[in-house]
């Protein structure tokens, strides 16, 4: 047990009523006067994965910045025989980080969850049972005419043509337009779903452009035998030019780009990301499977740390997905992961991508705005798992360790394994409830989210000997798994031990059949409860109260034991056997459980098993575990709040 506690501090070496809680709304500022929008919706109707229809909304939408907007929009239905237009109004809350929701003009008590950065906002409407990517940017305070338009573009696009998945495409190209109507050849490039791995080309010439009303409508022609882009499509753009979005005015699709950075690139810090992707149908499923999202990604060094809030109709309800990847960067200027292709624009600060087949889609990322720290501050992005290190737009858990990063959270260093709820002078209130301390310091605390967070949010605040901080909102999951690593941060290899109590490392691998302890926060509730602040016991133990699941290799291994770890606070324990069909080396190591699917750790596998692979570095995504569609099948819905 003394070799445990080790294991745990190597890991993170750094009540009154209730009310009802609210979301933190300082951030509706940051989405203040007139945004063009369009919001595509994907509605999957049936189990191969085809639509039962398609809509897109497009139009204007004006925020007053105390959190209501007026929209005026036209509506696009596979359903209906002619382009309808709409006013609505509505309300939004963005918090400080931007991180916030807007009702939405579609789904009665719905909302689309999403981001804002510099005068843009991405988002998805993941707990409303349906696929769907939404992009805003605020008008130009001139509105644009020819001459806005002018430079290098990457743009790319995903289309949904006759709501099949055998047609469902996406494609990239490049813009040069020159600022008085004219853009010329144009060359696209992409995937085509029947079509497989081979890549489609087509080539338009004398594509022109025209402005109105502040919005471009480009013409691609009219070719009947065209296997990309056709026809005409609206572009928006922002205040700054450097970044544009848009879609047919008739039609199911999304087009993002970028103006293209002169010099180079530095993709690197914190990103807010939104997508669409399809994963194509295979020989043994025959089945394709939507996906969208929203969420957020921290890079450094070609390696990304990436959050996801994921929805697939055919999951049973939306996912917090977690995972680690890496990308490389190429001569021209782009880069590539296993997955997609990315452009850059403003020199980094922005990002567009195109799926690689076996998935169709797109995806953007923008980086996130700096705070300016006050008094003592929790920074508003700066609430993380504390074993793997997920970022801030995942939920927390009942029973989960969180860090807390800011400034002026403590006057010292200070550490105590009792876990009280007072240390140095400072406390940390989740939902007014204090929460028991590891460790404080000026610039993090570690704590425990309380058992009996159990509240759609969780409002946090650090007082900091009688001096309060700013208060951060988060949303509450049942589980939010978080494996530790060493090195520390999530990103490295698994703090595991062998049955012997030695800890598993590339020099004393697991085997195949070998029955391991691996260590996370996060599996929320157990049974029997524990209080605040109190070490697992050993006798009887207290199990996660949640279905939890192991993948090793992509091959599932079930738990024998997913509850706290006896003897210690704040940390869980998975026991669980290395099952037949690994490869040897560092294999990725997956965690499912109701409402979050975390693939961030490694272990590493000795001799016994298969031969080595070859790396794909593959973002390891959630399993779906598939439902018959029809009356009654929407995903659990997280409720708006209030």
């Amino acid at each position: 047990m003394k070799f445990l506690v080790v294991v745990f501090l190597l890991a993170v070496a750094m009540a009154s009523p209730i009310a009802a809680q609210t979301w933190d709304t300082s951030g509706n500022q940051l989405l203040v006067g007139t945004f063009y929008f369009r919001q595509v919706l994907w509605l999957v109707g049936f189990n191969d994965g085809s639509l039962g229809a398609a809509i897109a909304l497009y139009g204007t939408i004006g925020f007053d910045g105390q959190g209501n907007y007026s929209m005026s929009f036209q509506d696009v239905d596979s359903r209906a025989a002619f382009v309808q237009t709409f006013n609505a109004t509505g309300t939004y809350s963005i918090s400080a980080s931007g991180y916030g929701f807007i009702s939405s003009p579609f789904s009665d008590g719905g909302s689309v969850y999403g981001l804002v950065s510099n005068g843009v906002f991405i988002g998805s409407s993941t707990e409303a049972g349906f696929n769907d990517l939404f992009i805003a940017a605020q008008l130009p305070s001139s509105l644009p005419t020819n001459s806005f338009f002018r430079g290098s573009y990457s743009m790319v696009g995903v289309d949904f043509p006759d709501l099949t998945p055998a047609t469902t495409l996406d494609y990239q190209f490049q813009v040069n337009p020159d600022g008085n109507g004219n853009i010329g050849n144009v060359s696209a490039t992409g995937y085509v779903s029947a079509a497989g791995s081979t890549v489609v080309t087509q080539n338009i010439g004398g594509v022109r452009y025209s402005f109105s009303g502040g919005s471009a409508s480009v013409n691609f022609g009219s070719s009947s035998t065209a296997r990309l882009i056709v026809g005409n499509k609206s572009l928006y753009f922002s205040p700054d030019g450097n970044f544009v979005f848009g879609g047919s005015p008739t039609a199911w699709d999304m087009i993002i780009g970028v103006r293209n950075t002169s010099g180079a690139t530095n993709f690197s810090g914190l990103y807010y990301q939104a997508g669409a992707t399809q994963v194509e149908p295979t020989t043994a499923t025959g089945f394709a499977d939507l996906d969208t999202f929203y969420g957020s990604l921290k890079a450094n060094a070609g390696v990304i740390l990436g959050a996801q809030r994921f929805l697939s109709v055919f999951n049973n309800n939306p996912l917090d997905f977690t995972y680690a990847s890496s990308f490389t960067l190429n001569a021209d200027g782009t880069a590539d992961d296993s997955n997609n292709h990315y452009f850059f624009g403003n020199g980094g600060a922005l990002r567009v991508g195109m799926s690689k087949f076996p998935s169709i889609g797109v995806n953007v990322a923008i980086q996130a705005p700096t705070f300016t720290p006050s008094g003592v501050f929790i920074d508003p992005t700066g609430i993380l798992n504390a074993g793997s290190s997920a970022l801030f737009t995942t939920g927390v858990a009942p029973g989960e360790l969180i860090s807390i990063y800011g400034s002026n959270l403590a006057p010292a260093l200070k550490v105590d394994g009792t876990f009280p709820t007072t240390l140095g002078g400072v406390q940390v209130m989740v939902n007014n409830r204090p929460a028991p301390i590891y460790v404080v310091s000026p610039g993090q605390i570690s704590a425990v989210v309380p058992f009996a967070t159990n509240e759609l949010i969780a409002s946090i605040q650090v007082i900091n000997n009688g001096n309060p901080s700013n208060t951060v909102t988060s949303f509450v999951n049942l589980t939010a798994p978080g494996v530790f690593t060493n090195p520390v941060g999530g990103l490295g290899s698994a703090a595991a031990l062998h049955p012997d109590f030695k800890l598993v490392t590339a020099d004393n691998p697991a085997q195949v059949g070998e029955t391991i302890a691996i260590y996370l926060t996060g599996l929320g509730a157990v049974s029997p409860a524990v209080a605040d602040g109190a070490p697992g016991p050993s006798n009887p133990l207290s199990n996660a109260t949640n279905a939890i699941f192991v993948l090793i290799d992509g091959q599932q291994a079930t738990p024998a034991f997913a509850g706290l770890a006896p003897g210690l606070v704040g940390l869980y324990q998975i026991n669980v056997q290395v099952p037949t069909g690994v490869h040897m080396g560092n294999v990725n190591l997956a965690i499912s459980a109701p409402d979050y699917f975390t693939s961030e750790a490694t272990i590493p596998i000795g001799s016994s098993g298969l031969a080595a692979s070859e790396s794909t570095d593959r973002i390891v995504r959630p399993v779906v575990e598939r439902k018959k569609l029809g009356t009654g099948s929407a995903v659990q819905r997280r409720r708006m709040p209030n």
